[in-house]
């Protein structure tokens, strides 16, 4: 009888679903726009117009560039398997996404800019031997997108932008697996096999849109658009296991089409005295533009799939930035972020759940053409205790509506603090 090692195939699939979730995104691409809650579509008057929205470049003139950082420290834990109560707490990392912005204004009607991001990144480690290790022990993505835009003033009050996307990204993700003869059929011995995967994509393409109206001095109006982003990841995948099991282990090249969702942002911002300004924006992320993810194995030949679990969602910000001197303003933020995965589906590779965030900040003008901009965000996911999981911990599969599963149920926790430094020089 023909063996098929099913649970194997199936955990790449399902991290690889995972890996593009909302904790992923990242949205922190200054320090200054990050002390604000984010909320600075309808402002972008520095070289990270690139980013938020490009049509504010045209309220910049020569040339000017921006250089920055972000540190993030992500803390996250879970508690269970219900009824138990054991907490396991993930291994702490530090990321460091690095931006770069460079602005050039050609005339009184057109600006250009080149950015550098890192929209999508982050992972998580835990213990390869811990409770979960059927659906996460290490989880690692990095993209990152270079993008030209270029911005036209229409009017004293309106101008508009439009930019080019390339970008490039790589994905490790590791789990051990049970062994199976068949999907829901365990070996008739305790084995595990520990897989590895290892992709990347040198070459995915997107653009991006942006609009600025300013009725006044003191108002103004924003919108942008980034649009989703194809990814076909190409890769390695190692399964290591018991010598009787190697030559069904999936290994060899794999290959995995991924989308990254679109995201539209609108915003106001309103100088309420000289010395106050206030800005509000509405993000909606379109998580449901893929609704299957399917892998290609070459050793054994497989093509595997699986329905997406994302719902669209949407953050909603709030910012705020007071003059105290002439050389220092101080910033302050707050925002919600709506998560676009059912508690049923929530996965230990990274814990979702709604989120808020809590920011402060300053920019101090060092010279006449030097400022320097930091700020701290710390972000509290909601704690979530999970009742009806989909996620079977001792196959590491998902289980389908109204099937049996061995729940992953029990409660998560997480938190991150992030600290963000800024320097733009104005030429």
């Amino acid at each position: 009888m023909k063996v098929k090692i099913v649970t194997v195939v199936l955990f790449l699939l399902l991290a690889y679903n995972q890996v593009f979730a909302g904790g992923f995104q990242l949205n922190e691409h200054n320090a200054r726009a990050v002390a604000m809650g984010g909320a600075f579509t309808a402002i972008s008057n520095d070289p990270s117009a690139i980013y938020y929205n490009g049509a504010g470049l045209v309220q910049l003139n020569g040339i000017n560039i921006s250089l920055g950082s972000t540190l993030i420290a992500p803390v996250f834990s879970f508690r269970g398997v219900t009824p138990a109560v054991t907490e396991y707490d993930a291994t702490k990392q530090t990321y460091y996404p690095t931006h770069v912005f460079a602005t050039y204004r050609y005339d009184e009607d057109w600006a250009f800019g080149l950015g550098f991001t890192s929209p999508f990144g982050l992972g998580s480690q835990w213990d390869p031997n811990w409770v979960g290790k059927y659906l996460a022990i290490e989880t690692e993505l990095q993209v990152f997108t270079i993008s030209p835009v270029a911005a036209y003033k229409i009017s004293d009050q309106l101008s508009v932008s439009a930019g080019l996307v390339y970008s490039f990204a790589n994905v490790k993700i590791s789990q051990k697996s049970p062994l199976a003869l068949s999907k829901g059929s365990p070996a008739p011995f305790n084995q595990n096999a520990y897989t590895s995967l290892d992709g990347k994509d040198n070459s995915a393409w997107g653009y991006n849109l942006g609009i600025m109206y300013k009725p006044s001095e003191d108002l103004s109006f924003g919108a942008s658009f980034h649009s989703i982003v194809k990814y076909k990841f190409t890769g390695t995948a190692t399964t290591t296991g018991p010598s009787e099991f190697a030559a069904m282990l999936p290994n060899g090249n794999v290959s995995a089409n991924l989308t990254t969702p679109f995201n539209l942002a609108v915003g106001v911002a309103y100088r309420v005295i000289p010395k106050l300004l206030l800005s509000f924006d509405f993000q909606y992320v379109g998580w449901s533009s893929y609704d299957t993810l399917s892998i290609n194995f070459s050793t054994p030949k497989e093509t595997i799939s699986s329905p997406r679990m994302y719902d669209n969602s949407y953050i909603v910000r709030l910012g705020a930035e007071y003059n105290l001197m002439k050389e220092l303003d101080v910033r302050a933020g707050i925002y919600f972020d709506k998560s676009p995965v059912k508690n049923e589906y929530i996965s230990p590779s990274l814990p979702e759940s709604n989120r808020l965030g809590f920011s402060v900040g300053a920019g101090y003008k060092l010279t006449n053409k030097l400022r320097i901009d930091a700020s701290y965000l710390f972000i509290r996911n909601s704690q979530v205790t999970v009742t009806d999981s989909r996620e079977d911990y001792t196959t590491g599969s998902v289980a389908p509506q109204g099937a049996y599963v061995n729940s992953f149920d029990g409660t998560y926790n997480s938190y991150a603090n992030l600290v963000s430094l800024d320097l733009t020089y104005a030429f």
